[in-house]
């Protein structure tokens, strides 16, 4: 049976390219294709079975990590490799932290990008050779980090909700429970994020994007 791949960039000549080193992979691949970040999140829920989704980090409709964080928490069991222009060491730390596979640059080759899918879907880790992870990163987004480790998974599902603008009844419906459980997850999730309103909660999350005068960029 082929590996499922969700190709998830803005880029149409980039996914091209990608589309092209997994069709190269030994039996080929099976793809879908994502051109922003709704189209991401759509195709993770029609393919909750995927080998591996290669996540574009400045899409359309996220903010950098952000979208990371989000798509980890409703879709714990599929391996995210983050494809991104950035070969910051600190970016790269923080996606590890939340939960991505590896950190593939755009810069690398088609060899080394083939390689790199390759490590992943044995299920081991992949990264750069020239990336260090030393650099301090921002007290603030590491806090945010890890505070948002303690959420339980259901917790981390409406955060996840709340970042997408639903309101309470739209996640209770999602998630198949009633309002006043959601109500209470709200609570919970806003005392452990140490904010006082969801808006507050939501702005944080946007902490994890990316600065555009880092030369993060697509």
């Amino acid at each position: 049976m082929r590996p499922l791949f969700i190709v998830a960039d803005d880029h149409p000549l980039f996914r091209g390219a990608l589309k092209e080193i997994l069709r190269s992979l030994p039996g080929g691949a099976d793809i879908v294709e994502a051109a922003d970040f709704g189209e991401a999140a759509a195709a993770l829920e029609r393919h909750g079975d995927a080998d591996l989704l290669l996540l574009d980090l400045a899409m359309p409709g996220t903010s950098g990590l952000s979208g990371l964080a989000l798509l980890r928490a409703e879709h714990p069991s599929v391996p995210i490799a983050i494809v991104s222009a950035s070969e910051d060491g600190q970016i790269i730390a923080r996606a590890l932290d939340l939960g991505a596979s590896g950190f593939i640059p755009k810069s690398a080759g088609f060899d080394e990008i083939r390689h790199a899918i390759e490590t992943l879907l044995t299920g081991d880790v992949w990264l750069p050779g020239n990336v260090s992870l030393d650099a301090p990163g921002d007290p603030e987004v590491s806090e945010l980090i890890a505070r948002m480790k303690s959420l339980t998974p259901q917790q981390t599902r409406v955060l996840s909700m709340l970042g997408r603008g639903l309101l309470n009844k739209q996640i209770a419906y999602e998630l198949g429970v009633s309002e006043p459980t959601i109500k209470a997850h709200v609570s919970a999730v806003l005392l452990k994020l140490g904010v006082d309103s969801r808006t507050q909660a939501v702005i944080r999350l946007a902490k994890l994007g990316i600065d555009p005068q880092s030369g993060l960029a697509n």
